[in-house]
């Protein structure tokens, strides 16, 4: 029994009939134009449901009257962008519409017959009321009163439900819409794994060198030991700080939007700065990099970022060879530099494994290692799904 009756201590209860009254005040405005014609304010709602912006009002309604206070309502408050949108619109404010022509009537007779009930139990006839206006007055009625009431009850909570339901399955995100919250959600994750792994190698990474070395130089009691040691925390602190100012600029950068972070457009720029630090950098791109969707584009923009800061700070200023090319539902990027018997070729720390992990999370994968006397990075990343 309490399970019965606990919607009626939820507000949700009393915010979804308010929803469904909404649209019976349109048509008892229009019942005052024409009461011969009540199917009017439906045909109506046909051109205005092609309007872009009734999409976004009736998602902002819906979200604040049939999901009050939830996060994840599942309703979109976008304004149409398709025909698919438009169509799925009109579906549902003509659903709307005749939820409310059944919720209306039954919430104003639903009392009166209650009412109605009683009085005949204690002997007063009703006027204008069909059926029981011919009735006999008897004390059994005051039983059958609360059936109205429990009728509408039941009415009411399921029409509720039903409105919740309909209004997630017509207003709720389009495909576009999906893909660009997977899209934001993918960046975020991205930006994440990217923050920790900086952190983690980083500035863990010179910390345990920091340590290392101090506890090593008091143990030793050399002053020519300690004073090399002092120098080596002093360089390891400052890269310590330069790799620190690097990880905030990825958080200041994590609350840009994520258009306005660059792509592939912008491999020009970086090839350049590449160029302007001594490397020799020859590049090659092909194909439609503007198809290229956004998180592969980014991705891809900050792979060629590490492969050359990598090339720069382990084997210096040598020729570098560039490859961009996007074909086949795939982009391919490869960066390749030479290896000689001086430069064993770039180390194998965060930053390599951040390549491999940044392919791997789009669904692609990475190779780096030698290859034919040069270094290559070489990443494969899907452009559809």
């Amino acid at each position: 029994m309490a399970r019965f009756l606990r919607p009626l201590l939820r507000g949700t209860t009393y915010t979804r009939l308010l929803h469904l009254w909404v649209p019976m005040l349109i048509v008892s405005v229009w019942m005052f134009i024409d009461a011969s014609k009540p199917y009017v304010p439906a045909l109506l709602l046909i051109p205005v449901a092609l309007i872009p912006a009734v999409r976004m009002g009736e998602g902002v309604q819906a979200r604040l009257l049939l999901t009050p206070g939830r996060q994840d309502t599942g309703i979109s408050v976008a304004p149409s962008t398709t025909w698919r949108d438009r169509g799925h619109t009109m579906l549902w404010l003509e659903a709307r519409m005749a939820l409310g022509w059944v919720a209306g009537p039954i919430t104003v007779w639903g009392p009166i017959l209650s009412v109605t009930l009683v009085g005949l139990a204690v002997g007063r006839v009703p006027d204008g009321v069909p059926v029981l206006s011919s009735a006999r007055p008897h004390w059994g009625y005051a039983v059958l009163a609360p059936l109205p009431l429990i009728a509408m009850y039941g009415v009411v909570v399921g029409l509720g439900e039903l409105a919740t339901l309909l209004a997630r399955q017509l207003l709720g995100p389009s495909r576009a819409e999906r893909l660009a919250a997977l899209e934001e959600r993918t960046e975020q994750l991205l930006e994440r794994n990217r923050i920790a792994r900086e952190l983690h190698d980083s500035i863990g990474h010179a910390l345990t060198v920091a340590v290392v070395q101090a506890g090593a130089a008091r143990a030793a009691g050399d002053p020519e030991f300690t004073e090399r040691a002092l120098g080596a925390i002093e360089e390891t602190g400052r890269a310590a700080l330069e790799d620190l100012e690097r990880v905030l600029g990825v958080l200041r950068e994590v609350e840009r939007p994520v258009s306005s972070r660059p792509t592939l457009a912008d491999a020009d720029r970086l090839l350049e700065s590449a160029r302007a630090s001594g490397a020799k950098v020859g590049a090659e791109v092909t194909g439609p990099l503007d198809t290229v969707p956004g998180p592969v584009s980014r991705e891809g923009y900050r792979i060629l970022q590490e492969a050359l800061t990598n090339v720069l700070r382990h084997a210096g200023s040598v020729p570098v060879r560039v490859r961009i090319r996007v074909a086949d539902g795939t982009l391919d990027l490869e960066v390749r530099n030479p290896l000689t018997a001086a430069i064993s070729g770039p180390g194998r720390g965060s930053g390599l494994r951040g390549i491999r992990e940044r392919a791997a999370l789009l669904g692609g994968r990475a190779r780096t290692g030698p290859d034919e006397g040069d270094w290559q990075v070489h990443a494969e990343l899907p452009t559809r799904h």
